[in-house]
């Protein structure tokens, strides 16, 4: 049932109302990305998408903006949030959709994680300021009101004042894990993290779960699943073998949801809308699925 007490749409007409490409992971100035959410959609839309979901990290401020643009532009929006995990050293990103946003357990967690970048994002300036000309009101001038200020952010001060070439120079150098300017972000657990999305009506999916660090440890995989985990985001350019080989065979042993999606960022990442895509079967099952919150139709 959907929040106003009506059915939930089923898998066969959602089939029909998803036809055309989807993109379920892309990202606006109310987290790290350099566009607002309309802007986004708009890019959305010119790259031939017709379902999208915004799902910046650990807010949902861009839902309603999101929403009116595609609906404007004829096109589905999922609801949907990265949100932030941390396996001892590493980080691990939860997509997840159609979740109820006022569940007070997950609200708790977006809370804490977005007091906790708000600090560490205040502690790293602190440190950088002792050696370059970079103070707190640079930082805060990159930032998109509502958003929560972020490494991205100082990495775009960092770019504007002439300290780095671009974002990624800047990650690689002084906002580098190993810098000594680097303050480690509050995240839950992926178990915790993938409950709490579930226990809200959502679908957990996890974003690009074969990259460079290599696959989680059977054992917590084992755990996520247990706790709720419906898939992976298995297209993504940042996914490598064999690894992606080993999550295909879990997929199809499990029958878990795949996704595709381009993490689209607009001129924070060289990614494009639509660059990898979800089937419109996977994107019905989402929907079947959830029960926190609704798609919002043309």
């Amino acid at each position: 049932m959907s929040e106003s007490g009506e059915p939930r749409v089923d898998a066969a007409r959602a089939h029909r109302r998803f036809a055309g490409p989807s993109d379920l992971h892309l990202h606006s100035d109310h987290s790290d990305g350099t566009e607002p959410p309309a802007t986004v959609m708009a890019a959305a839309h010119r790259h031939g998408l017709r379902t999208v979901a915004l799902t910046d990290h650990d807010t949902t401020s861009g839902w309603a903006e999101a929403a009116e643009a595609t609906a404007s532009l004829g096109m589905t929006f999922l609801p949907g949030m990265e949100l932030s995990a941390r396996h001892e050293w590493r980080s691990v990103h939860v997509l997840a959709y159609l979740f109820d946003p006022d569940d007070p357990t997950l609200r708790a967690l977006t809370e804490r994680i977005r007091d906790s970048r708000l600090t560490r994002a205040r502690g790293m300036a602190d440190r950088i300021s002792r050696d370059y000309d970079l103070h707190w009101d640079d930082i805060v001038a990159q930032t998109a009101t509502g958003a929560t200020v972020g490494r991205p952010h100082i990495a775009d001060a960092l770019v504007a004042k002439g300290l780095a070439r671009d974002r990624g120079d800047a990650f690689a150098g002084i906002l580098h894990p190993a810098s000594d300017y680097y303050i480690a972000l509050y995240a839950p657990d992926p178990v915790t993290a993938v409950s709490a999305v579930t226990r809200a009506g959502g679908v957990a999916i996890i974003a690009h779960p074969a990259g460079r660090a290599g696959l989680l440890p059977a054992r917590l995989t084992r755990d996520m699943l247990d706790a709720g985990l419906a898939g992976y985001e298995l297209g993504h350019r940042e996914n490598q073998e064999p690894a992606l080989a080993r999550l295909r065979s879990l997929v199809a042993e499990r029958d878990l949801i795949v996704t595709g999606s381009s993490d689209y960022h607009g001129l924070g990442k060289p990614n494009l809308p639509g660059e990898n895509t979800t089937s419109d079967d996977m994107v019905a099952r989402i929907v079947d699925l959830g029960s926190g919150s609704d798609p919002v139709y043309p």
